[in-house]
C-alpha cells in the first residue's frame, strides 16, 4: 500500500460552520446502475473501535483505522487554512474512495438529514441526484453538469454512501468508475466495510469532523507483496458542493 502525492485542498465552511461536502473524482458519464437494500453494518462493518479485539495491523490515521491491502493508495487531503487533515481518499484500481467521519448524536443518525442537504447542493448548481439502494442501504448519486477536455458536455458523477455509528458518522464519496459500475466499485466497498472508526470519548457537536493525522510511523503492517509506505504531502484539491 502507497500513499500517494498531491496537491493542497482547500474546505469552506457552510454559514453554521458545517463543513461543506466534498465531491471525489468522478467520471463524466450519465448512467449507474442499482441493487437491493442491504441490513445496517450490524457484523458486517465498518466498525466502531469497541468492536474489534485487536488494532494491530491496521493504518493509523486517528479517527479511522484502515486495513492494508494490495495496490491501495492513500491520500491525506490537507485544509489550506488550518494545516489540518479533513479527508482521506482511497485510490484503488482507477477508482477512489473519499472518506470523513463526523460526530453523531447519540439517539439518532444524521445520513437521512445529510442526504436532503446534499440534494439541495447538488439542485443548486443545476445538477441532479437520486436516491438508490445500495449495499449500505440508501444511497445518493449526484451529477453536476462538467465539460470534457474535448469540449463536450455531460455529467460529473459521485455516489454517497453513509453510515450511522454509535455517536459517529461515516460518509463514504466513490468517484471515477465505482460511481456508476457496482463491479468497478467492489474492492472499494469491501474496504469501506473494514473500517475502524475510533471516536473518541470528549463530547462533540453533532457534524464536527473527527480528527485525522498522519501515521505515527511509516512501518505500517502490508500484504507481503504490497510497496511500502511513503510519508504523504498534500491531498488533491477536492471539488466543493454546497
Amino acid at each position: 500500500m502507497v500513499f500517494g502525492r498531491g496537491r493542497k485542498t482547500k474546505q469552506e465552511p457552510t454559514d453554521s460552520g458545517e463543513a461543506r461536502e466534498p465531491v471525489a473524482d468522478a467520471t463524466v458519464d450519465d448512467s449507474a446502475g442499482t441493487s437491493s437494500a442491504a441490513p445496517g453494518r450490524g457484523a458486517t462493518g465498518p466498525f466502531d473501535v469497541s468492536e474489534i479485539e485487536d488494532q494491530d495491523g491496521y493504518v493509523d490515521l486517528g479517527a479511522l483505522l484502515i486495513a492494508p491491502a494490495e495496490g491501495l493508495q492513500l491520500r491525506l487531503e490537507v485544509e489550506e487554512a488550518t494545516q489540518r487533515v479533513v479527508a482521506v481518499t482511497m485510490d484503488l484500481n482507477g477508482s477512489s474512495l473519499q472518506l470523513q467521519a463526523f460526530a453523531a448524536p447519540r439517539s439518532e443518525g444524521l445520513w437521512d438529514e445529510i442526504r436532503e442537504q446534499i440534494g439541495q447542493s447538488v439542485g443548486s448548481q443545476g445538477g441532479q441526484v437520486e436516491e438508490v439502494q445500495g449495499g449500505f442501504g440508501t444511497e445518493l448519486l449526484a451529477k453536476l453538469p462538467a465539460s470534457g477536455a474535448d469540449g463536450s458536455h455531460g455529467y460529473r458523477v459521485a455516489r454517497f454512501i453513509g453510515v450511522d455509528g454509535p455517536r459517529w458518522f461515516l460518509r463514504g464519496v466513490l468517484g471515477g468508475e465505482a460511481a456508476v459500475d457496482r463491479d468497478a466499485a467492489a474492492g472499494l466497498e469491501a474496504l469501506f466495510r473494514q473500517i475502524v472508526v475510533v471516536r473518541g470519548e470528549n463530547p462533540m457537536p453533532p457534524r464536527d469532523l473527527l480528527q485525522l493525522r498522519l501515521p505515527k510511523d511509516n512501518a505500517v503492517p502490508a500484504p507481503q507483496s504490497a510497496p511500502d509506505l511513503e510519508r504523504p504531502e498534500r491531498g488533491p484539491e477536492i471539488t466543493q458542493i454546497g
